[in-house]
């Protein structure tokens, strides 16, 4: 631990816009003191040579748990994916192509993309193996592609009834044709492999400690923490084993859900919340909308009924934590608001529930999520608009595409409010990069150089907030997100100033040091 005075710094202390300082002080890992340099005479310091400085960030919606559990998954992720052919081969380059009665995996193709513009099916992946199972992960992490072997193995037929919420896509005379639309029908096949064990997946979140440092996080929520077993056993064992960011687990709702204790909810890698899933994606039009989708009577899936809904609620409101709903869609958004909205808030300084994505959110949906009785927040990102540009340009109406993803109308709301990853559940290589983020955010512009709505554009300061103090808000990670007396003494030095970039070199500033409770964890 390298407590003492840090000064000679532009510190940006994650508390409101305008506020800088110029040094600061740890003591027993954490923040005592920041102010301006020349305030101290005398003192041995640590000198940053005027390198800028943030808070520790957070990305209070990213998938460690996902990352740890896909490991044995190729990365099939544009831009080294980007058709249908590139796929298959891509496939087969995984390590257990060729091995009998393994399973062949990939994760992160977008076929938005592909030229042969149509999603991959079972007579596709039929070409990588006949006999081994494939199963390859949409870049949204709510649909998939699986081959005939895979098919067989979880017993789908013509005459399997479709998931709740979810579908076994069918050919004209109702064979499934290995595409599964949305989770529930995924997981009818993912549930075949072969799970890796507590300690294996520990070793893996443990490996993951130096992309998370790199990339100046030190603090996460990870919204579908039971997508491995025994999830709370497996972080805590991955701290043991060096993992240094502290972690809020949402996992997923399930009516058998045991009650928590007050062990599970404390201590740097904690219990925060449950999550729900409300609809599903715009990417394969399953996210639930008011007005349908463009030259279509579809408006998506519904994923979650009233009922099973207030109960998830109840158990929140019972365990003191958290209830996060995957709600993308406007009318989505609706419903929660009309079930929970009159609801008595059940937790102090937290909202009570979290939005998760938040993808349409015209005015008077912003004013309903402001005035109702139990408090909300949003975690949402510009990410998806802009790394999925096409998607979303095919699947929302003009009326639509205006009132997506609207950062700056929620920023200036009372919200609480970050700026988020979904890492991996995106068609971005580097999802979780902060400063691609802000600069999506800042710019609204696409990586193809589309426009996604410039009028909700924000400043990089307000765009920094959303990743340090109007993040820690969101979520119960302790005391962090802000460089401030009693905080936690987590932060980052940059390589340059973001604060001074071009608007266009935004993306490529970079993390150069992470600290974490005063110590140097992580330097490039």
């Amino acid at each position: 631990m390298s407590d003492g005075l840090f000064s000679n710094a532009k510190v940006f202390t994650g508390r409101a816009e305008d506020d800088f300082a110029t040094a600061f002080r740890i003591e027993d890992g954490r923040v005592s003191w920041v102010g301006d340099a020349a305030e101290v005479t005398g003192e041995p310091s640590t000198d940053l040579g005027g390198r800028v400085v943030l808070p520790g960030l957070l990305d209070v919606h990213t998938h460690p748990a996902v990352m740890a559990a896909q490991a044995d998954a190729i990365d099939c992720l544009p831009p080294r994916v980007s058709s249908l052919a590139a796929l298959l081969d891509r496939l087969r380059e995984h390590p257990s192509y060729g091995k009998p009665d393994t399973w062949i995996l990939g994760t992160g193709f977008d076929d938005a993309r592909f030229p042969e513009g149509r999603t991959p099916n079972a007579a596709d992946l039929d070409r990588v193996s006949t006999t081994q199972p494939v199963l390859v992960r949409r870049c949204d992490g709510h649909s998939a592609s699986c081959n005939t072997r895979a098919l067989e193995l979880a017993g789908i037929t013509a005459a399997t009834a479709d998931p709740p919420g979810a579908r076994f896509e069918r050919d004209a005379e109702g064979s499934p044709t290995g595409v599964l639309t949305e989770i529930a029908a995924v997981d009818a096949v993912a549930e075949r492999i072969p799970e890796p064990d507590t300690a294996t997946i520990a070793r893996r979140l443990a490996d993951l400690n130096e992309h998370f440092l790199s990339h100046g996080l030190t603090g996460v929520c990870d919204l579908l923490s039971s997508f491995v077993p025994d999830p709370l056993a497996a972080f805590r064992a991955a701290r043991e084993l060096g993992f240094r960011p502290r972690v809020a687990l949402y996992p997923g709702w399930q009516p058998e859900l045991a009650d928590l204790t007050d062990d599970d909810r404390t201590g740097p890698i904690r219990i925060a919340g449950i999550k729900v899933f409300a609809d599903g994606a715009f990417s394969n039009r399953t996210a639930w909308v008011e007005d349908p989708y463009p030259d279509s009577c579809e408006h998506g899936l519904r994923s979650i009924g009233d009922d099973e809904l207030r109960e998830a609620a109840g158990w929140a409101r019972r365990n003191r934590v958290q209830l996060a709903v995957h709600a993308m869609g406007d009318r989505a958004l609706n419903r929660v608001v009309d079930l929970l909205g009159d609801d008595e808030p059940w937790l102090d300084g937290l909202p009570s529930v979290r939005i998760e994505h938040a993808t349409l959110v015209a005015p008077e949906l912003v004013d309903r999520l402001t005035r109702a009785r139990v408090r909300f927040g949003i975690a949402t990102h510009t990410i998806f608009l802009f790394a999925e540009t096409s998607a979303y340009r095919n699947n929302l109406g003009p009326d639509q595409a205006r009132v997506a993803y609207p950062i700056r109308a929620l920023y200036d709301s009372d919200l609480p409010l970050a700026l988020t990853s979904d890492r991996p559940a995106t068609a971005w290589d580097d999802a979780d990069d902060v400063f691609c983020s802000v600069a999506a955010a800042v710019r609204r512009i696409a990586h193809d150089g589309t426009d996604i709505g410039r009028p909700e554009a924000v400043t990089v300061p307000q765009a920094l907030l959303l990743y340090t103090g109007r993040a820690r808000t969101l979520a119960d990670l302790g005391p962090v997100g802000v460089l401030e007396p009693g905080a936690a003494g987590d932060f980052v030095i940059l390589d340059r100033d973001v604060f001074t970039v071009p608007a266009e070199e935004l993306a490529e500033v970079r993390v150069g040091e992470t600290w974490i409770a005063g110590e140097r964890c992580w330097p490039r």
